[in-house]
């Protein structure tokens, strides 16, 4: 557990180091996740976290994913702009969908993305309290932005597809952002679960019922033999 941080209080002669509350929303668990939905097409991958295990998972940093009463947690250090991510799956996963369950406790951004490779690839982010919005993301750049109003300690479905050059977002069943990306050629990469204090210094978040599901018969096509 991270050490509270501590504060110092000037009073006339003295100095007082005083430690700073820690955060009780950091230790609360969100409501019980939504069953898993049966899958629509051929499954890839899936994991709803009942094992305990993240044996089928590479984090790229210790100490910030774990699995807790059947969810997998994230938490991040309350400092701007640190981040991680929890990679699975195949470098040649090409045409294929990404679901998953995901309900953040503290801070803003949550998230997810597919076709990564050397930590880069095509993201969305859900971005809660203050933004109540999605955006698609090719690294930095934005793809794509829309409104969606998704509050803290509740559940959201997130669904992001790739097929050719072509991505959708959809948040809760309702399809938000299309996007024919031209200017970034088709390719094939894993899919990452995303954690992200950004301006606001802070990050819990669950996930579960991870589903990557192929849509159509290139899914596990590699880039080479494209």
């Amino acid at each position: 557990m991270r050490t509270p941080s501590r504060r110092l209080l000037l009073v006339p002669g003295f100095c007082l180091a005083i430690a700073a509350a820690p955060d009780p929303t950091r230790e609360m668990v969100p409501p019980t996740a939504p069953r898993m939905a049966k899958p629509a097409g051929r499954v890839l991958f899936m994991d709803d976290f009942q094992g305990g295990s993240l044996e089928r998972w590479e984090p790229d940093r210790p100490d910030v994913w774990s699995v807790r009463r059947g969810m997998l947690r994230a938490d991040l250090p309350d400092v701007k702009q640190e981040h991680s991510f929890l990679f699975a799956g195949s470098p040649e996963w090409r045409n294929v969908a990404l679901d998953v369950d995901v309900c953040a406790m503290r801070g803003v951004d949550k998230g997810a993305a597919l076709r990564v490779t050397h930590n880069s690839g095509i993201g969305a982010d859900l971005r809660g309290p203050g933004y109540q919005d999605v955006l698609l993301m090719h690294r930095q750049w934005p793809l794509g932005k829309a409104r969606v109003i998704n509050g803290n300690a509740m559940w959201h479905h997130l669904r992001i597809e790739a097929s050719g050059s072509r991505y959708r977002v959809y948040v809760n069943g309702t399809l938000m952002i299309e996007h024919g990306d031209d200017k970034h050629p088709a390719s094939a990469g894993r899919i990452a679960l995303a954690a992200y204090t950004g301006g606001i210094g802070e990050c819990t978040v669950f996930f579960d019922n991870v589903v990557v599901t192929a849509l159509d018969s290139t899914a596990t096509e590699s880039a080479a033999a494209r």
